[in-house]
């Protein structure tokens, strides 16, 4: 079962790749706010290579996102966070993590504003090898 509670992403400048492609997504499909600092919009990578005579290499990028609406990842910007908070090399040194707590703070408010309400769980189903073929039987049937 999907989760259908708050939902808060984490982000930071060593994010890059799949690191800006997730957020980015997630940014695009509303799922809910992203803590931390931009991250560094490098998504499009060097795919494909090709040798050269004189042993280096050339590399081109050949693939980039763009959102449903036909607008490009921003390439070379990244992903804003919707709470900007920076993490201190001195605060994690200590055990500190001040992005994670700001997430959680949020995720927390998040669900005191829109508490998770639990669907009904439906009857069991007979998964037994009678009961299997009885719904494969009415299936066919059309019932």
């Amino acid at each position: 079962m999907a989760s259908n509670g708050p939902k808060v992403m984490l982000i930071n400048g060593w994010s890059v790749s799949g690191g800006d492609a997730f957020p980015w997504a997630f940014k695009n499909q509303e799922a809910g706010p992203i803590v931390g600092t931009r991250t560094t919009g490098a998504l499009v990578g060097p795919a494909t290579g090709h040798q050269l005579i004189d042993g280096g290499r050339s590399t081109v990028p050949d693939a980039r996102l763009c959102d449903p609406n036909g607008v490009w990842f921003d390439e070379g910007w990244g992903v804003e966070s919707d709470i900007e908070v920076i993490d201190r090399p001195p605060q994690l040194a200590h055990g500190s993590d001040p992005q994670l707590v700001a997430a959680v703070r949020e995720a927390l408010r998040l669900l005191e504003a829109n508490p998770v309400v639990a669907p009904d769980r439906p009857e069991y189903e007979d998964r037994t090898a009678r009961g299997v073929n009885r719904k494969t039987r009415d299936r066919r049937r059309g019932r």
